[in-house]
């Protein structure tokens, strides 16, 4: 080997170590969390006082520095209800939601196309065994004009493998995107789970709601019927006109009429309640049983650290790291790329000598093209697939930052709704006794003769719609507590306690 050939070979390696070198390099820029302009405490938690509730040293209200913490196992936040129905159907639905099954699958995809990605950083090996025909021109043989090569059949046994040298890191990019597609995908399933379990918690106090609500019809019905009996005997002892009697049996059938009403959206609510909890509505029935008041107090000043866990929120910061990583992979395209190939194995005119020692072959590199591609011109596909990745990326932090606005003006409605709500109740409670009360003596004066019938509807109207409101307002009440503990991420607890307690709630 002369001097010139020494040189060349040398500045050969010295350029292949230095490719090597690149080999893994990442071109995607540094990740950081996006920054977020947070209030110093929450609007709708003042005047609210929950010190029994909160961690040594947290303030009420306060925001606090957020540590990403949506994987944390909530628990199952629902048993603060203490209702085992509600409990029964929460676990029907987490085992057999369709909902939720497709959400599983979704998940089971990411994981799969984690691994296709993966592969990449390997190389491929396959192998084969099989004949070809083939002839070949005399002209390629160097023979003279008109002689031709006879047709041959070759046998062939061999070994291929192939690796992409990953220069740039376009691979490593590639992986990096496929993982964070996958935890997007469970941070969606544990979406999807929460929301689940939110609505089946929602249309149980809607269905009981309209239990309540039944109840008080039925009782209204009772006392249109009291009083339609009355109203007959007086108009059969001459004391009034029939008008009356056509007044009292109008409202008993309207209040007949508003009863169905409520069966048949109950009907509605029990139906979408069998399809959550992924049964047949034909299947599924639940026997009536009126609301109870819930007044659950949850921990206001929570800090920012629970809308953390919001699993919506580590879903779309998923996507922005993905979208990070996919710069890089745009970037990578800009840059040569290096395939190592190669082909080994055992080739013979006839099956029977094609394991024979001689009959070995191989050949190292591409059997078309070069091994080392550099990208010359594209007509600009490249540039414009960086800018996409770019823009995509400037979309996801946008989507972010939206999402987590949202996620404080769900905890503030919630919290506004629950306060206003406490009042609200109470207010709704004195208006049923008060009318309830002026309902009664009324009726007193209309059989002694002192009032005209049309004031006691009236005031029986008005009980009525008083004791459907104070019933509406407590299933707001429950679905609003429902909503607050949703929008914090399915629970406030750091971690569900070793013997299955609930988390920590006053009534």
């Amino acid at each position: 080997m002369n001097a010139k050939t020494s040189l060349r070979m040398f500045k050969f390696s010295i350029s292949l170590a230095a490719l090597l070198a690149l080999a893994g390099c990442s071109l995607a820029p540094t990740y950081s969390r996006p920054s977020m302009a947070t209030p110093p405490a929450y609007k709708e938690a003042t005047g609210i006082s929950n010190d029994e509730l909160l961690a040594p040293g947290e303030t009420a209200g306060t925001w606090q520095e957020a540590r990403p913490a949506e994987a944390t196992p909530r628990g199952e936040w629902w048993t603060v209800f203490e209702d085992s129905a509600l409990n029964d159907l929460e676990r029907q639905a987490l085992e057999a939601n369709q909902d939720l099954k497709a959400a599983a699958a979704r998940v089971n995809e990411a994981r799969a196309m984690t691994q296709v990605a993966r592969s990449a950083l390997f190389p491929t090996l396959d192998a084969g065994l099989g004949p070809t025909r083939q002839q070949v021109s005399g002209a390629s043989q160097s023979l003279p004009a008109g002689q031709t090569v006879p047709p041959q059949t070759l046998w062939r046994a061999q070994g291929n493998i192939s690796y992409e040298v990953d220069l740039f890191g376009r691979v490593a990019s590639s992986v990096k995107a496929a993982k964070a597609d996958a935890a997007r995908s469970e941070a969606m399933f544990r979406s999807v789970q929460l929301a689940l379990q939110a609505d089946v918690a929602t249309n149980y106090f809607n269905l009981r709601e309209l239990d309540a609500e039944a109840a008080v019809f039925q009782q209204a019905l009772k006392y249109r019927e009291e009083a339609f009996a009355l109203v007959q005997r007086r108009f059969d002892e001459g004391d009034i006109s029939e008008v009356d009697v056509a007044r009292a049996k109008a409202e008993l059938e309207s209040a007949r009429s508003d009863a169905m009403t409520v069966q048949r959206q109950r009907a509605a609510s029990e139906h979408a309640l069998a399809v959550l909890v992924g049964k047949p509505p034909a299947d599924f029935s639940m026997a009536p049983k009126p609301l109870e008041s819930v007044r659950l107090r949850l921990p206001a000043g929570l800090p920012s650290t629970l809308l953390e866990r919001r699993p919506d929120i580590a879903a779309a910061e998923d996507a922005m790291q993905a979208a990070n990583q996919r710069i890089g992979m745009a970037r990578a395209a800009f840059f040569p790329s290096l395939s190592l190939t190669g082909t080994g194995g055992f080739e013979s005119s006839s099956l029977g000598s094609l394991f024979h020692w001689s009959s070995r072959t191989f050949l190292l590199g591409p059997l078309v093209g070069t091994a080392l591609n550099v990208p010359v011109f594209d007509g600009g596909r490249r540039k414009g697939d960086l800018a996409n990745a770019k823009a995509t990326y400037e979309e996801d932090v946008a989507r972010y930052r939206q999402q987590v606005l949202v996620a404080f003006r769900e905890v503030e409605d919630s919290l506004s709704d629950l306060r206003i709500l406490d009042d609200q109740t109470r207010t709704a409670a004195a208006a049923v006794q008060s009318s309830t009360r002026a309902a009664e003596l009324l009726r007193k004066q209309y059989a002694e003769g002192a009032v005209a019938y049309l004031d006691v509807l009236d005031a029986e109207r008005t009980v009525l719609q008083a004791r459907r409101s104070e019933v509406q307002l407590a299933g707001v009440q429950a679905n609003a507590t429902v909503n607050l503990i949703r929008a914090l991420g399915g629970g406030w607890d750091e971690a569900p306690a070793a013997d299955g307690s609930t988390a920590q709630a006053s009534r």
